[in-house]
């Protein structure tokens, strides 16, 4: 904490605050990131049962992206990503053990700037000893509820409520940082009661669904029920983010907000193992990315292409799709930065500025996105272009390319067929794996 409270004094120095006519013109934003949702959960991602009004119209009310990655194929990755502008795999000591070190966050850079910065529910962004108050430049920290106790989403929510309005003559800045659809998914009965009409047919979705169907009737023979219990969670999603939507307008506060909705990575999978709660519960995790391969765990396109809906009035559009754009939330800091005229940053940046792209512009990518595990060893990814690439996925075809233009859900290698264009993006990509630590420390026991 030490270091903390050094380097904001250091950023207070560098960067002086804005004036408070200034100050009243930022925006507020407004971050509810989903835990595990997969990128056709929603139905205005195109999911055939999903009950989800509130994300729906928010969507009409804002712009649904459909070419937006996580940073991470797991949960500390991701989230890590987006709260500093680095790769995960850059860091030497897990950031789950031993938290950001020196690197400079987004909710640091934006309290400088004058905004009351909160965080309400999962955290998973450093260990126990930094769930506190000034952990990062947020004057509110709140860790509320787990995946076992689905309730404290409700709760969690509510928290954030009360933040809002405590602070609602200041710009402000809020992870709602939930944990639904994390496994294990057990509802409520109101919420799976909800879809007690809904009947599975498995023609209904993709091929890239129909594995994790046949292991759910595996665990249980029946699969409708299965489906109402997932359902029933994407369902209390949307309620929570309806309480949060309907206190904005309340607080009079929509017009100068900017709400963003995502998932940290694509759909947990069912697991076929012996423990009593695996098997319990398992049944029920079916996420659903859509026509992409992959999930969670997985640096395919379902496991790193997420929902994304922002609503930002008079400043992104309303109603569109943008099919266009590759966007990531590596691009989280600068962007965020940008809008908010924050012009020092951090010296190393992986991410670029793209709020250009969130008011509408249209225009190619400046830098590639790469993934890649903290283990020695482990598999890349790395997407520019159309083309997406994969180094070391399984012995046998250690190199996998796939042209996303015309195969979404990367089912054939074509990188026999491309030679040049896998020479290009190799070289970059193992450049990229170059730069990373020689070996990678995670923290023994427990706190």
């Amino acid at each position: 904490m030490i270091k903390t409270v050094l380097l904001l004094a250091f950023l207070f120095t560098a960067c002086p605050m804005f004036s408070k006519a200034e100050s009243d013109r930022l925006p507020n934003i407004v971050f509810f990131f989903a835990d595990d949702l997969g990128y056709a959960d929603l139905g205005c991602y195109g999911h055939p049962y999903a009950v989800t009004p509130a994300l729906d119209k928010l969507a009409s009310e804002g712009t649904r992206f459909s070419q937006h990655y996580a940073t991470g194929v797991t949960c500390n990755p991701s989230r890590t990503g987006l709260m500093t502008g680095l790769f995960p795999a850059r860091y030497a000591k897990k950031t789950a053990d031993f938290g950001f070190g020196e690197q400079v966050t987004i909710t640091e850079l934006l309290k400088q700037r004058g905004y009351k910065t909160g965080h309400f529910g999962k955290w998973h962004i450093g260990p126990k000893s930094t769930i506190e108050n000034g952990t990062y430049g947020i004057d509110d920290v709140q860790v509320i509820g787990s995946s076992k106790d689905r309730e404290g989403d409700f709760e969690l929510t509510q928290a954030a409520i009360e933040f809002m309005k405590k602070n609602a003559d200041h710009p402000f800045y809020v992870n709602i940082w939930g944990h639904s659809t994390h496994f294990p998914v057990d509802v409520i009965d109101e919420l799976s009661e909800k879809f007690l009409n809904t009947k599975v047919d498995r023609n209904d979705f993709s091929e890239t669904i129909q594995h994790k169907f046949d292991e759910s009737l595996a665990l249980d023979k029946n699969l409708d029920a299965s489906m109402h219990q997932y359902l029933g969670d994407v369902y209390s999603i949307d309620q929570n983010v309806n309480r949060i939507l309907n206190a904005i307008d309340k607080l009079g506060l929509r017009e100068n907000t900017i709400f963003v909705f995502s998932s940290d990575h694509g759909p947990a999978p069912v697991s076929l193992g012996a423990k009593e709660l695996t098997r319990e519960f398992s049944k029920n995790m079916l996420g659903y990315a859509g026509e992409y391969r992959g999930g969670k765990h997985t640096q395919f396109e379902g496991g790193t292409r997420v929902p994304l809906i922002i609503r930002w009035p008079g400043n992104v559009k309303a109603g569109r799709v943008d099919k266009k754009n590759i966007t990531s939330f590596i691009d989280w800091l600068p962007t965020l930065c940008a809008i908010a005229g924050i012009e020092k940053l951090p010296k190393q940046l992986d991410g670029e500025d793209i709020s250009d792209i969130w008011r509408g512009d249209d225009r190619e990518r400046r830098k590639p996105l790469y993934w890649k595990t903290s283990a020695m060893g482990s598999a890349s990814a790395m997407r520019e272009g159309t083309w997406k690439l994969h180094l070391n996925v399984r012995k046998g075809e250690k190199i996998q390319l796939y042209d996303l233009s015309n195969d979404l859900s990367e089912s054939k290698n074509v990188a026999k067929e491309n030679p040049k264009v896998v020479s290009r993006m190799s070289a970059k990509l193992n450049a990229w794996v170059a730069e990373l630590p020689s070996e990678y420390v995670k923290k023994k026991g427990k706190e």
